[in-house]
């Protein structure tokens, strides 16, 4: 049967991802001079002015607004009538340090206090986390979102270095492959819309987008006479950034996750430290969900984790591999429980969550990049 499947991607540029960016590095900032730093840092971007909220409790004394304008910098914004200009914007900061409520669940779990063995912090806040891989991919990805991270990539790439050097920091790829039953087969269409110069004619960008973009990442023989291409339908994107849209941390989930391939429990990543389960435990569930895959057990994983504030250990754990397991879901369940420690501690220093990483996180998806604790592969 054939069914058509879509995912989306954003540059760096995105007004949504210069907040994420710039929560990420406020993040890294306090985690490089106190791993124990407690943060919940907020980004909100519009017409050349950013706005910093959130809580911080941490011994380290960082000057935001200089690390703002720096991720700002870093992303290529310095021209305020097109997008913003890191030198010229105002930025405020509003922070405050961690409510007495919540630290004191954090601090020490509702099973250490009833005296039990458990000693852990607690979670940072309820909610569901889930974890997904698949054998589509060298990354265990879905390929919808693994392609349209490696445009968007690419179009920042091209930018930087200077081979397509009229385009500005903003921009949105989508990707729709078609299937014949689980097994993707061909492209169906690209849609890429970014940001240039206003001196740069309509057709230039269309032509280099496809020639230096487009056939520079997509495997060929996926690409057919049938393949259709999208290359900024408007017919003009100067305005962009923050200029063009507001920008606010946390509103890219699921271009962060699995590109709607798989479910998501709501919470965001961007600017959270690992006490966090929003982000902790959806780190450790895509972990496990990999080796799942990796090991043979399955060819798609998907986990959920769900946690109540102040308890370590999970409240449930849930696994469906979609009919592809070699062993019983049930033996999975277990085996996750025998095999790992679920707890915030038991997370963030397995994976080594309190070293100052997140800004390798923020762009093109949290998941299937290399060199990050929870694309490790072990044997299970």
């Amino acid at each position: 049967m054939k069914k058509l499947f879509t995912s989306e991607s954003v540059t760096e540029g995105h007004p949504d991802k210069l907040c994420d960016y710039i929560s990420d590095s406020v993040l890294d900032a306090c985690l490089a001079i106190d791993p124990y730093s407690r943060v919940a840092c907020e980004t909100v971007a519009g017409k050349g002015e950013v706005v910093i909220t959130g809580e911080i409790t941490s011994k380290a004394n960082i000057n935001i607004e200089e690390i703002a304008r720096n991720a700002i910098k870093e992303i290529g914004y310095d021209n305020a009538n097109t997008d913003m200009d890191y030198r010229t914007c105002n930025i405020h900061v509003n922070m405050s340090k961690q409510s007495p409520d919540i630290a004191m669940g954090v601090d020490a779990s509702l099973e250490e206090k009833e005296g039990s063995n458990i000693i852990s912090e607690g979670a940072g806040d309820q909610g569901i986390m889930f974890g997904y891989a698949c054998s589509e991919t060298e990354a265990y990805m879905p390929l919808p979102i693994f392609l349209a991270h490696n445009l968007s990539k690419r179009l920042s790439i091209v930018r930087k270095e200077g081979i397509v050097p009229y385009l500005r920091p903003d921009g949105k790829t989508q990707v729709t492959v078609e299937y014949k039953g689980d097994k993707p087969v061909r492209i169906d269409t690209v849609v890429v819309s970014t940001q240039h110069d206003k001196e740069v004619n309509l057709e230039k960008v269309r032509k280099d987008v496809v020639e230096k973009v487009i056939k520079e990442v997509i495997p060929q023989d996926l690409l057919d006479e049938n393949t259709k291409y999208y290359i900024n339908p408007t017919g003009r994107f100067v305005i962009g950034g923050p200029l063009g849209d507001s920008g606010l941390t946390g509103r890219k989930i699921i271009v962060d996750t699995y590109g709607g391939y798989s479910r998501h429990g709501g919470g965001a990543f961007s600017g959270k430290d690992p006490t966090k389960v929003d982000r902790s435990a959806a780190y450790m569930a895509r972990f496990i969900a990999k080796n799942i895959v990796a090991n043979g057990y399955a060819k798609k994983c998907e986990i959920q984790f769900s946690y109540a504030i102040g308890v370590a250990k999970p409240v449930s754990i849930y696994v469906d591999t979609f009919g592809t397991s070699t062993i019983g879901e049930d033996q999975i369940v277990k085996l996750i429980y025998n095999r790992f420690e679920l707890t915030p501690r038991g997370i963030i220093e397995y994976l080594g969550l309190r070293n100052p990483i997140y800004t390798k996180t923020t762009n093109y998806g949290h998941f299937g990049k290399e060199g990050l604790p929870w694309e490790k592969i072990i044997k299970i």
